[in-house]
């Protein structure tokens, strides 16, 4: 896809952060866009930003398979056609293995996994049928290293990566004309981690404060670089300094990564 000019492009999670960037960007470059988010407000004050253009808005909870399906149909018909999807729509879990309940381990794999494989599945024959598709799955650093405290968040990003470049390889060995992407951002400042769930024993606002100084790129910022990878087909994108240094780590250093890790975390999850 080296034109992005009238295409139509679907955005989950549009409703802020990271996803309401890229409808910023991709507006500016003349897509057609479908967004949507679980968050009324939010979408629409994205909207509202994006005076000029073609923008369909719709209400949309990721975690439920049967709207997805039901949401690709209808933005198809709309439209007439799909041709760029990103899967964006995220939630966050900071809890360990031991306490962290049933409930709080389905949510984050039924939107951070399910709702990325559900919404790629939902698209794919919209995308193929547009002769010039591509599928970009957000991933996080978190699908490059195990973290301690991020246990679930850490098994649905491992398993968006592995579903997105498997996609990716089948797209190409079957002759499909469907480019696929996987991003990984670092952190980014937007309002995943204060909305984040926490375990019973997490001190919540000292993590919150904690990871606020670890974002080091901004929405707009991660939104550009995606959409850069966009254009040159890229496999991996990877969002901000801090990406680059863990992709670095985990290549450089295998497993032998976890000690720097849990001497990390030991200082800044452990308070």
């Amino acid at each position: 896809m080296k034109e992005l000019n009238k295409k139509v492009a679907v955005i989950t999670g549009a409703g802020s952060g990271i996803g309401r960037a890229l409808a910023k960007s991709l507006a500016a470059r003349g897509c057609r866009l479908a967004l949507s988010d679980i968050n009324d407000a939010g979408l629409a004050e994205t909207a509202a930003q994006l005076e000029g253009a073609e923008v369909r808005t719709y209400r949309l909870d990721v975690s439920d398979r049967d709207a997805l399906y039901a949401h690709a149909e209808q933005v198809a018909k709309a439209f007439g056609q799909v041709n760029l999807v990103i899967n964006n729509a995220g939630v966050a879990l900071s809890a360990s293995v031991r306490e962290m309940t049933d409930e709080d381990f389905r949510w984050v794999m039924d939107i951070d996994f399910w709702g990325v494989a559900h919404g790629t599945r939902a698209f794919l024959p919209h995308l193929i049928a547009s002769g010039d598709g591509h599928v970009v799955n957000l991933s996080s650093v978190f699908g490059l290293i195990g973290v301690p405290k991020q246990s679930a968040y850490n098994a649905a990003k491992f398993a968006v990566r592995g579903f997105t470049e498997s996609l990716r390889q089948e797209m190409q060995l079957e002759g499909l004309p469907v480019a696929v992407s996987c991003v990984h951002p670092g952190g980014i400042r937007t309002n995943i981690a204060r909305a984040a769930r926490m375990g019973k024993s997490e001190n919540a606002e000292a993590q919150r404060r904690g990871f606020d100084k670890l974002a080091m790129t901004t929405p707009e910022k991660a939104a550009e670089i995606i959409v850069r990878g966009i254009l040159r087909d890229e496999a991996r994108i990877l969002v901000g300094p801090d990406a680059w240094g863990i992709d670095a780590l985990n290549r450089l250093l295998g497993s032998a990564y976890q000690p720097l890790v849990a001497r990390f975390s030991r200082k800044n999850l452990y308070v």
